[in-house]
């Protein structure tokens, strides 16, 4: 298992785009699907199940050098965890995983925590709760779309802490779930996992209690399926059923959660007529999902159709009634069935740090061992405001690789005795000031506009023109729906403004919010006295101060951007202040087959993970650094 030529790709005299593709495509088809760039590990996704992720095989990257083996996804966290371990670091360590979707980022990041689990011994519960914690999450956040069948919907920070080379607690840190998801899927996609898991796994006696009926019949999840993704399906409910328990659920709570996802599908149900005197009420024969969602939610069927077919404030002391229009009761309809899957997930990841935290008052003295799985960079046909925050997060990430090979380099010239700053440091922050920049930043004008009840997303777009008409990163466009292009590192990005507005917003009706707060379903009431923090965490508090307080918080309440933003900016600091380790995985074609290897696609990807970059660097300084020996034989 010895080291050899073209595994380490920055070893080669010359190194450019052709070289580093040719050198990848001839170790995926001989089946070595990792190479290195340095200390960048390039993982190039096999599609099929290969002999090098046991035990046996953990064991070796434990108890040798992983200088004297080949390039592994085991070295990597190896290299993390011994740096933990010496007397001269003081510092905590982290592992960046980036790539497209079906690159294979989720799959990394369960080796990582596996072996990091296998190398660290102690706690053998907590070791086993925090491998549980993936499918758990994978079955909320994850959803099957056109480009991968088991993509992650949200971006994820975990935090292992250790104590002399003891596991001693963990942390979860969710980013932007895509909630949208929940009502709506373009063609060829699904909804989140666990709804499929609970309709085609769940036995037929359980579902009664949770008020189930025939898959076929639910909007929310599509229509057509084959057997064998029944059969899948079937298995998912298994393990997310034992991933709950060995985390540490209660039965009182997994009940709960099951029977308020069952209240989410009936609600997708409910259809809206017209009345001869204005306004709607619910169509005759969906009146039964509207007392099963009703009952499901443990609040009255009156009260959840006063929801949906008007809203009521309060001016001056006095309620006003205003009712919905069609289109309107089913935006109302679908964003309660948005925010209570939001809330639930949220409630879900703040169960799960209470049950890994270990020693609360420790935790800050630990060391830690962070594992970033986040989206990719992402270009779609229709980039909506869940793309343009995903893209500024890798913008950030990007920034935050640049430095490392940056100082990487640096450091190589110190070893040489050289002083000269002979590689430049490119970094993208104007593009960055583009996105974050006040008054003019995107995010600024976006939450601008958002505070003005008249505003619209034609009217945000207007105000962009006039702000960021100048900047170089910037570009107008002309069309049917109001949108802008950003010129990214990885290319240009056309985005769709519609909808940026509402989303940013993310508002609750308060009589929907006092409606849940009072629910006879105890998880309902805690998710919606909840507060959430400046970063977007669930904050779970009292109902009768959530109620006290209903109408202050609704003024206070901040945009989804300036959650995010802030969430990145906690995420970034905790970054830096740690030695980061990069994984860049590599998607080798969109046809999900092994052993397909598509030079332009991956090519593409190698330039949006910045190894084109990391290659620039290396050229502007001393490319080839090879040892005495070889010098010599020149």
């Amino acid at each position: 298992m010895e080291l050899v030529p073209g595994e380490d790709a920055a070893a080669l005299p010359e190194l450019d785009e052709e070289k580093l593709l040719s050198s990848l495509h001839t170790r995926y088809l001989q089946l070595r699907v990792y190479t290195y760039i340095g200390d960048i590990l390039i993982a190039v996704n096999p599609l099929q199940e290969l002999p090098l992720y046991g035990a046996e095989v953990s064991d070796v990257y434990s108890s040798r050098s992983p200088r004297l083996l080949p390039p592994h996804i085991f070295a990597v966290a190896d290299r993390a965890y011994n740096a933990l371990q010496t007397a001269s670091s003081s510092r905590s360590q982290c592992v960046v995983i980036s790539g497209d979707s079906g690159a294979g980022k989720t799959e990394s990041t369960k080796l990582l925590l596996r072996h990091l689990v296998r190398r660290s011994g102690g706690n053998k519960q907590l070791s086993q709760q925090i491998l549980q914690v993936n499918p758990l999450l994978e079955a909320f956040g994850n959803a099957e779309t056109v480009m991968n069948q088991n993509s992650s919907r949200f971006g994820k920070y975990i935090q292992l802490r250790f104590t002399e080379g003891s596991m001693r607690g963990a942390k979860i840190n969710e980013y932007l779930l895509e909630k949208s998801r929940v009502s709506h899927q373009d063609p060829g996609e699904r909804n989140f996992h666990v709804f499929y898991y609970l309709l085609f796994g769940c036995p037929e006696e359980e579902k009664e209690v949770y008020g189930l009926l025939q898959p076929s019949m639910y909007r929310y999840i599509g229509r057509g399926w084959e057997e064998t993704e029944r059969l899948r399906w079937s298995e998912g409910y298994q393990t997310l059923c034992n991933a709950l328990r060995m985390v540490g659920f209660q039965n009182q709570e997994e009940l709960d959660l099951k029977v308020v996802l069952s209240g989410v599908l009936s609600l997708g149900n409910i259809v809206f007529e017209p009345e001869e005197a204005g306004g709607v009420t619910v169509d005759g024969a969906s009146m039964g999902w509207l007392k099963a969602a009703a009952g499901q939610f443990g609040v009255q069927p009156d009260d959840l159709l006063s929801c949906l077919i008007c809203t009521t404030s309060l001016t001056r002391g006095e309620a006003i009634r205003r009712l919905h229009s069609k289109q309107q009761a089913e935006d109302a309809r679908d964003s309660i069935a948005r925010v209570v899957y939001s809330r639930l997930f949220g409630w879900i990841v703040k169960k799960v740090n209470d049950l890994l935290a270990g020693d609360a008052v420790a935790a800050s003295q630990m060391l830690e061992i962070g594992i970033l799985d986040i989206f990719g960079f992402e270009n779609f046909a229709k980039n909506r405001f869940e793309q343009l925050c995903i893209n500024l997060a890798n913008e950030q990430l990007q920034n935050f690789f640049n430095h490392h090979i940056f100082l990487m380099e640096q450091q190589h010239y110190r070893e040489e005795g050289i002083t000269e700053d002979a590689v430049i440091f490119t970094n993208n922050q104007a593009i960055l000031d583009l996105f974050l920049a006040r008054p003019w930043g995107i995010l600024s004008i976006l939450d601008e506009q958002t505070s003005f009840p008249q505003a619209s997303d034609s009217s945000f777009v207007e105000k962009l023109n006039a702000g960021c008409g100048t900047n170089p990163y910037y570009e107008r466009i002309r069309g049917k729906d109001p949108g802008f292009i950003v010129i990214h590192y990885a290319g240009k990005v056309q985005y769709t403004a519609v909808g940026f507005l509402e989303k940013n917003r993310d508002t609750i009706p308060v009589n929907i919010q006092n409606l849940f707060i009072n629910s006879e379903t105890l998880l309902l009431s805690l998710l919606f006295s909840a507060s959430i923090s400046r970063t977007g965490t669930l904050m779970p508090i009292h109902r009768e101060k959530a109620l006290m307080s209903q109408d202050k918080a609704s003024t206070r309440k901040m945009s989804v951007g300036t959650q995010f933003r802030r969430s990145l900016g906690v995420l970034m600091e905790k970054m830096y202040a740690a030695s980061p380790h990069f994984i860049r995985c590599i998607k080798p074609n969109r046809e999900k087959q092994p052993g397909v290897f598509r030079p332009d696609e991956v090519l593409n990807q190698l330039r949006y993970n910045g190894l084109m970059e990391t290659l620039r660097i290396r050229r502007d300084g001393f490319s080839w650094r090879p040892s005495f020996q070889d010098f010599v034989g020149q």
